[in-house]
């Protein structure tokens, strides 16, 4: 997976990420340990950062970040070489820097099939969202949410950057009917005009100080 990852950098910086045998320096866990004790520490930061507190705003916003990340990592390779790395709690590892989002580490990335993506990126994700559920009583409904919407948001970004077909179908199946992520929102594909996507839930970022509302959100159309 070396060569694809170098690649896969040049596309931005959701889609960088260090890798090999050693992390680059000091500091990196796997992300179990952030879903672990280091949870209510980072969510703390997270609402320090934008503004909002530790509570259900910063929750939503750490898992919708931490989505975001993996579903990059994970459809970027799809795009570039129909493989991906395993992006299970336990394989990926996470430093947070002074400023600017988690950093993330991959030890020794080995090539798996393009269709473990979903089980594997759903799977890391269940460990955070059952903590974030307990802690701050996060909906399942929105974390569902911000997943989809952070896998459309990637997919965005590659069809704008790189051949992406691979990447495209692995988003339709986790959001068409019976797929892991149906129900979440109205996805639409056409080709030379890319993607729209209108989820049926909310992040909670509006009431963040100046959030005002996302692209995808719901209430852009009820308010309507």
């Amino acid at each position: 997976m070396d060569d694809v990852l170098r690649r896969l950098a040049d596309v931005g910086p959701f889609f960088t990420v260090a890798y090999g045998e050693q992390p680059p320096e000091p500091g990196f866990r796997p992300l179990t340990a952030l879903y672990g004790g280091h949870l209510g520490p980072y969510v703390a930061e997270v609402g320090r950062r934008i503004g909002s507190g530790p509570g259900r705003v910063a929750a939503s916003t750490a898992q919708f970040g931490i989505a975001s990340r993996l579903w990059s990592l994970g459809l970027g390779c799809a795009a570039l070489a129909g493989q991906v790395p395993s992006l299970a709690a336990d394989r990926v590892w996470w430093q947070l820097p002074e400023a600017g989002s988690l950093r993330f580490w991959l030890p020794a990335p080995a090539a798996r099939p393009v269709e473990d993506l979903g089980e594997s990126v759903l799977g890391n994700l269940a460990l955070l969202e059952a903590g974030l559920q307990e802690r701050y009583g996060l909906s399942p409904t929105v974390m569902r949410g911000n997943t989809a919407s952070g896998l459309v948001g990637a997919l965005r970004v590659l069809i704008d950057r790189v051949p992406a077909g691979a990447a495209l179908g692995l988003v339709r199946g986790l959001l068409a009917d019976g797929g892991a992520l149906a129900g979440t929102g109205t996805f639409v594909h056409e080709e030379g005009l890319g993607v729209a996507f209108v989820r049926r839930s909310c992040c909670l970022y509006y009431r963040v100080p100046g959030g005002g509302l996302c692209g995808d959100c719901v209430l852009r159309t009820r308010r309507g």
